[in-house]
C-alpha cells in the first residue's frame, strides 16, 4: 500500500518526477549539468512572469532554510537593518539567523498564528528610520495561516523599506506579485508546492537590489553573489545535488503542463475543502477560517477523546502521515497538508481512516 505524505514535505512524487531520478550520473562541471541549470533557473521565474533581465533565479543544494539563510544574509547591506515580522515557528527563524550572524535587526513579535498587526508595523517603521528591510514568512505553516502581503507591501512602499519573502510554503501555488509587491526577493525550496525532492532549495532576488550587496560577504557557502555570478556564466561555486536538480526540472515541466500555480492553488483548495468539511462533519475544527488559511496546509484542533500520537499512529497504519503541531499547539493540533501527487479519492480515503478512528 502506498504511503500518503500529509506532511508539508517531503512530498508523494508523480511517477515522471520519479524516473527523472534514475537519469545517468552527471559531473556538475560537465555541461550538460550547466544546461540543467539554466534550464530550471528559467523555469522558475517563469511560473510568475518574471523577466531574466531584472530577476535571478538563484540555486542551492539545502534545505528550505538554506535558501531563508542566504536570502536574509546576502540581501541585506552592511549598514542595513531588518524588521523582522513574527507570528509562528518560521518568522522566529527568521530573527535566529539574523542574530546569529549579528545583522541589526528587530522583532515584531505576534501570537502564534495571529494576524499580522499593520498599525504596529507602521508604528515600528516610523519609530526607527534606520530600517531598511522587512522579511516577513507568506505562509506560516506553524499555523496555516497565509499572511497578507498586499498590506505589508503598502507600509513598506510608504517608508521606502524592501521587502524579503520566506515563500517556502506557498511558492508555486500561491499568488506572488513580485513587481507589485516591491518583492526584492523570495527564498522557496524543490520539495514543498513544486513537487520536486528533497535537496535543492533557490531564491528569486532582484538583480538590482542583489548588487547593492556584491561588497559583503556575510557567508562563503551561502552567498548569493558568488552563487549570481557563477550561474550567469554557466557554472556553479560548489557541488550541486545532482538528482534533486533532475527531479525539480522535471516537477518544473509537470507544474507547467498542469496549468502553472492557479491550477495548483485550486487543485489544493478542491481536496483542503473536503478534508475541512470532511472533518467539521467529525466535530474536528479548522483552527483559522477558510479566508485566512493557505490551501497548501491547515491546522485542526485535537479531537477530545483522541491524543496526537494515538490519532498519526492508527492513520499511518492505515497509509496516512499527518503532522503534529510546534511547541504548545502540539498538545491541542494536528496539520494536514495536501502536496505532492494524492488524488481526491486518497483524501475520501483519508476521512475513512479518521471516521474509523473515532
Amino acid at each position: 500500500m502506498r504511503e500518503i505524505l500529509l506532511n508539508p514535505g517531503p512530498v508523494n512524487l508523480s511517477e515522471r518526477v520519479r524516473q527523472a531520478l534514475l537519469k545517468p550520473d552527471l559531473c556538475h562541471r560537465e555541461p550538460e549539468f550547466a544546461a540543467m541549470q539554466q534550464s530550471i533557473r528559467r523555469q522558475l521565474l517563469r511560473i510568475y512572469g518574471l523577466p531574466e533581465q531584472d530577476w535571478a533565479a538563484i540555486l542551492i543544494t539545502g534545505s528550505g532554510t538554506s535558501a531563508m539563510e542566504a536570502m536574509l544574509t546576502s540581501c541585506i547591506p552592511a549598514r542595513g537593518k531588518v524588521l523582522v515580522i513574527e507570528n509562528g515557528v518560521y518568522g522566529e527563524r527568521l530573527s535566529r539567523i539574523a542574530a546569529i550572524h549579528g545583522m541589526d535587526h528587530a522583532c515584531l513579535r505576534h501570537e502564534w498564528g495571529g494576524v499580522i498587526d499593520v498599525g504596529r508595523l507602521e508604528r515600528c517603521l516610523s519609530e526607527d528610520p534606520g530600517f531598511t528591510h522587512v522579511a516577513v514568512v507568506h505562509h506560516e505553516t506553524t499555523s496555516g495561516r497565509l499572511n497578507r502581503l498586499e498590506t505589508i507591501a503598502e507600509v513598506c512602499a510608504r517608508f521606502r523599506v524592501n521587502m524579503l519573502v520566506d515563500g517556502v510554503s506557498s511558492f508555486g501555488a500561491e499568488e506572488l506579485r513580485f513587481e507589485d509587491w516591491g518583492m526584492h526577493a523570495c527564498a522557496a525550496t524543490a520539495n514543498k508546492c513544486l513537487h520536486g525532492i528533497p535537496g535543492t532549495s533557490f531564491v528569486i532576488v532582484k538583480r538590482a537590489a542583489l548588487r547593492r550587496t556584491e561588497d559583503i560577504q556575510r557567508t562563503l557557502y551561502l552567498d548569493l553573489n558568488t552563487y549570481l555570478r557563477q550561474q550567469d556564466q554557466n557554472g556553479t561555486p560548489f557541488t550541486q545535488s545532482v538528482q534533486s536538480f533532475y527531479a525539480l526540472d522535471e516537477a518544473l515541466r509537470e507544474h507547467a503542463e498542469d496549468g502553472g500555480w492557479q491550477t495548483r492553488r485550486t487543485d489544493y483548495w478542491r481536496k483542503m475543502d473536503s478534508v475541512r468539511h470532511g472533518l467539521a462533519d467529525l466535530k474536528i475544527e479548522a483552527l483559522l477560517p477558510r479566508e485566512d488559511s493557505s490551501c497548501v496546509l491547515n491546522a485542526f484542533r485535537l479531537p477530545n477523546n483522541l491524543d496526537y500520537a494515538s490519532l498519526h499512529d492508527g492513520l499511518k497504519q492505515r497509509g496516512f502521515v499527518i503532522y503534529a503541531g510546534q511547541g504548545e499547539f502540539a498538545k491541542t493540533l494536528f496539520r494536514i497538508s495536501v502536496m505532492g501527487s494524492i488524488t481526491m479519492t486518497d483524501m475520501e480515503r483519508f476521512l475513512e481512516a479518521v471516521r474509523g478512528l473515532l
